[in-house]
C-alpha cells in the first residue's frame, strides 16, 4: 500500500512539473492563436462575433464568463484560478473600472509576462497553485476557471479552494470541456483522442459533467447552472488546423525547428479538435455556482 501511495504521489508530481515546463516554454506560441493572449477557445454569436476573426470569439468567451458573475458597480474582487497570461483579467478590468483582479499560475513565464501586460490595470498575477493559494478565506466576490481546472482533473481540491476564497454569495464560473460518459464507456476513437489530449496538454483528466455537478453540490455550492456551449465553441475549434499550419510554417522559417513543448501544444490542439468531433462523448460547458 505504501509503495502504491508513493507511486501515485510521484505521478502527480511529474505531471505538475511537466505542466509547468509546458506553459513556461509554450505560452509564447499562443500569440499565434490570440493577439490578446487568450489561452482558451471562443464563443460564437451570429452577427456579433466574426467566425473568420478568432479573437472576436475568444473575447466573447471572456464576456460570457464575466457577465455570469453579475459584477456590479461597487468595488469587487475577482480571482482567476489558472489565469495564463491574464487575458480574461485584462478584459474584465477594461469592462469594470471598480474591479480588482488577482490571478494565479504555476508558470514563472506567465507570471512575469502577464504582469507586464497588466501594467496600468488593477490586476496582479501570482505564481501560485490554484489548489492551495495564499488568499484569505472569504476574500473574493467572484472567481473564474477557464480551461484550467482540467489540469488537476477538475478535482475536489480545486473546488474546495475556490469555495474557500469566495465570500458568501460569491459566484464561481467554470468554462471547460467535460466528458459526457465515463472513460470506460468511451468508444475506441473517443478514448484514443482523450488519452492523447490529456498527454499532450498535461491534463490529469477530464471529469464527467455529472461528477462535477456532484462535486460542486458536495462542497456546498448552490444555484448551480449548467450550459452546454459546445456549438458556440465549435467555430473557434475549427480554427485549430489552420493555426497549426500557420504556426509550423512560421517556426520553420524563423528557427528551422520546433521546441518539444510547442510540438506537444500543437498535437494537443489537434486532439482537442478530434475530441470535439465526438459529440456524444465530449462537451464544452459553462458552469455557474454560488457559495
Amino acid at each position: 500500500m505504501k509503495a502504491t501511495t508513493i507511486n501515485l504521489t510521484r505521478d502527480k508530481e511529474n505531471n505538475r512539473i511537466e505542466m509547468i515546463d509546458f506553459y513556461n516554454e509554450a505560452t509564447e506560441d499562443y500569440e499565434v492563436w490570440s493577439s490578446d493572449f487568450n489561452m482558451h477557445f471562443g464563443y460564437f454569436i451570429p452577427f456579433k462575433t466574426n467566425v473568420f476573426k478568432r479573437d472576436t470569439m475568444l473575447n466573447e468567451m471572456n464576456n460570457q464568463v464575466i457577465k455570469r458573475l453579475n459584477i456590479t458597480k461597487d468595488n469587487k474582487a475577482l480571482a482567476d484560478l489558472g489565469c495564463g497570461m491574464g487575458g480574461t483579467m485584462r478584459y474584465a478590468l477594461k469592462k469594470n473600472k471598480n474591479l480588482a483582479a488577482f490571478g494565479v499560475t504555476l508558470s514563472e513565464f506567465q507570471t512575469k509576462k502577464g504582469n507586464e501586460l497588466l501594467k496600468g490595470y488593477n490586476g496582479t498575477i501570482l505564481k501560485e497553485n490554484y489548489n492551495n493559494t495564499s488568499f484569505s478565506t472569504n476574500t473574493f466576490d467572484a472567481a473564474i476557471a477557464i480551461e484550467s481546472f482540467c489540469h488537476s482533473g477538475h478535482s475536489k481540491t480545486s473546488i474546495k479552494e475556490a469555495y474557500r476564497v469566495l465570500k458568501p454569495k460569491g459566484k464561481l464560473v467554470i468554462a471547460d470541456a467535460f466528458l459526457k460518459k465515463q472513460p470506460s464507456q468511451l468508444c475506441y476513437g473517443s478514448h484514443y483522442a482523450y488519452n492523447k489530449l490529456c498527454n499532450h496538454w498535461s491534463l490529469k483528466k477530464l471529469e464527467t459533467i455529472e461528477n462535477i455537478i456532484e462535486k460542486l453540490k458536495h462542497q456546498g455550492f448552490a444555484e448551480i447552472k449548467i450550459e452546454n456551449a459546445s456549438f458556440r465553441v465549435a467555430p473557434s475549434v475549427l480554427h485549430v488546423p489552420f493555426t497549426i499550419i500557420s504556426f509550423v510554417l512560421k517556426q520553420l522559417v524563423n528557427t528551422k525547428s520546433l521546441k518539444r513543448e510547442s510540438l506537444h501544444n500543437l498535437k494537443g490542439s489537434f486532439y482537442a479538435l478530434l475530441s470535439g468531433l465526438h459529440m456524444k462523448s465530449f462537451g464544452y460547458y459553462i458552469i455557474s455556482a454560488t457559495k
